[in-house]
């Protein structure tokens, strides 16, 4: 008896759930592709843009870059080109003092950083709805395949192992299946989750820190206007 003829003679309800668990199984392994592939592209791009960052470049030629060859993957570079927009675009307005305008800008700033948190969190929830899930429904299958023998071992006038065996073996089908599906999706989550909790905490100290390069421009144009 193989394991594909248990498949095909188990009975509908535990066909349904292996179908469920198998379905789940492939969007998550697809997910788990995807976000292995944007996470990389984030991380390498982090890494470029503070070595351009940290170069010495004037700021406005750096914005002027990120303008024209903007790299999407980079939440960084996402941060520094909302913040020094509304920093430019503040200065420009006149009449505002250095607090004003820094305030305009860590605003922007934020905002930007809440949009990269959102697409570096994209389908994590996912995952750990699958790795916490996967297990209770094939348990599901299990239950039910082991009643199922049960029910057929009642109308058995004599006991044997070959009546309740093909329903054992689905029900432990279902949960291997149930495994199978939820285990990759935990360690995925694990680790995505320690990784965009890394880019993060790097995008909130290029926050502090350029917002610290910017406070002292701003200071220093007020100083020069009221000299």
């Amino acid at each position: 008896m193989s394991v594909v003829s248990l498949i095909i003679n188990a009975s509908i309800v535990v066909q349904l759930v292996m179908l469920i668990l198998f379905t789940l199984s492939m969007i998550s392994w697809y997910m788990i592709w995807q976000r292995q592939t944007v996470l990389s592209k984030t991380t390498k791009a982090l890494q470029n843009f503070e070595e351009r960052f940290w170069s010495g470049m004037d700021l406005s030629r750096l914005f002027v870059q990120v303008n024209t060859e903007p790299n999407h993957f980079s939440g960084e570079e996402n941060i520094f080109r909302a913040g020094f927009k509304e920093f430019a675009r503040l200065r420009k307005g006149g009449g505002s003092e250095a607090e004003a305008v820094m305030e305009g800008t860590e605003r922007a700033m934020r905002v930007a950083l809440l949009r990269e948190q959102e697409k570096l969190e994209l389908h994590l929830s996912f995952l750990a709805t699958v790795g916490s899930t996967s297990p209770y429904i094939g348990l599901f299958g299990t239950v039910w395949g082991i009643m199922h023998s049960f029910l057929a071992l009642a109308n058995q006038t004599q006991a044997t192992l070959s009546v309740v065996a093909p329903g054992i073996a689905e029900a432990l089908i279902a949960t291997a299946i149930g495994l199978f599906a939820a285990i990759p999706a935990v360690i995925s989550y694990n680790r995505f989750s320690s990784v965009v909790d890394h880019l993060l905490h790097n995008y909130e100290t290029f926050m502090d820190e350029f917002s610290s390069i910017l406070h002292r421009k701003a200071h220093a144009s007020e100083a020069e206007a009221k000299a």
